[in-house]
């Protein structure tokens, strides 16, 4: 479903005001049925102006970007059974490479020469099996299965950044081919600089939009893990290569499938687990996150004090979450929710043994 010039800019606008999140907007439009009617009708405060949407629309258009809506056609049907996919992605490509199957594939950065081969190959060949396979476009381990996926099929680079910022700069050439053959995609506006609270934001949409997730090196507090961990919370299969106990990048992986992670050696390992999925696309929905919380049970129809509430019991020492739960008198979904956000803010550290601790200030 297309939307037009003036819908568009409302949904920016709405997706761009402070304090929209993804559930929010969607229950907006559930509720009213089109974000001009959210906008008329809900009493949100600080609506982003009719211009800024303006202006951001025309800059995409100069870059060559398509706005994706989470009803549109070919947006990643995985991505769309969550609450929390983004209301819009901004594509630079084709975006129907968004529609197919897709396997996400990531590691460490500073990968072995070994890992990055290993990445190559296995991209190639989910690739020529008829997969998509998406990643972060760093460097290391997510730019070789770029490259492999390049030569056999399609691929799609999510970005944290704006999805016309090329980042890291020396991977243009690789942006312009994944560009030309696939599709580069962010949830953020043009011309957004890649900070770092950005990127955990960036792994939940590369999950999320996968119907399983490989890691083939990272170190313990890698962001790959964090886009694992991610994927189990979203109900994706989690695939990992084992390594060398003596590599701290092995660490990861390895710990992975102690818990539980499946081990793989090939792709056949990946396509014989996923066949269904790959077959028959539309059988995600019934593989998809965790049963989403009824509207009562959300953190956002909760008052913002109640974030506020939760915020101030945290600090820089570590607090365990039973604790909070019981400080907080809120429900474990409830501060699943809100600990979810700030991590997702870059604001929130978790730490061994179920405990949380806030990073700088909030």
């Amino acid at each position: 479903m297309g939307l037009d010039y003036a819908e568009l800019i409302d949904w920016i606008r709405l997706a761009r005001t402070s304090g929209i999140g993804a559930k929010t907007f969607r229950n907006l439009l559930n509720r009213f049925g089109a974000a001009s009617e959210a906008i008329a009708r809900a009493g949100i405060s600080d609506v982003v102006q009719p211009r800024v949407a303006e202006q951001e629309y025309a800059a995409a258009t100069k870059a060559g970007l398509t706005y994706l809506p989470y009803i549109g056609a070919n947006y990643p049907k995985p991505l769309a059974a969550l609450d929390d996919g983004p209301a819009l992605l901004v594509v630079k490509g084709k975006v129907e490479t968004l529609a197919q199957p897709l396997i996400a594939i990531v590691g460490a950065r500073n990968a072995t020469v070994n890992g990055r081969k290993f990445a190559k190959v296995l991209a190639a060949d989910l690739a020529k099996a008829g997969l998509g396979v998406i990643s972060g476009m760093a460097r290391g381990i997510d730019g070789a299965a770029h490259e492999g996926a390049l030569g056999a099929g399609t691929t799609v680079a999510v970005l944290a950044g704006g999805t016309d910022v090329v980042y890291p700069p020396e991977h243009r050439d690789l942006y312009e081919r994944i560009a030309s053959q696939g599709a580069v995609v962010s949830e953020m506006p043009p011309g957004t600089e890649p900070i770092a609270s950005l990127f955990p934001r960036r792994n939940r949409i590369i999950s999320g939009a996968s119907i399983g997730v490989v890691v083939v090196e990272a170190t313990p507090r890698s962001g790959s893990l964090i886009t694992a961990r991610f994927a189990a919370e979203q109900g994706r299969d989690v695939f990992a290569v084992p390594g060398s106990p003596l590599d701290p990048r092995a660490h990861g992986p390895n710990s992975l499938i102690r818990e539980g992670a499946t081990l793989i050696q090939s792709a056949d390992d990946i396509i014989s687990e996923l066949q269904s999925l790959i077959v028959k696309p539309d059988n995600f929905s019934a593989r998809s996150a965790r049963p989403s919380q009824a509207p009562e049970n959300t953190a956002e129809n909760y008052p913002h004090d109640l974030h506020q509430k939760i915020i101030a019991a945290l600090g820089a020492t570590p607090a365990p979450v039973d604790e909070l739960i019981r400080q907080c008198q809120v429900s474990p979904a409830v501060l699943a929710t809100v600990l979810m956000e700030l991590e997702l803010a870059g604001r929130l550290e978790r730490l061994p043994g179920n405990r949380v601790a806030l990073v700088g200030t909030v």
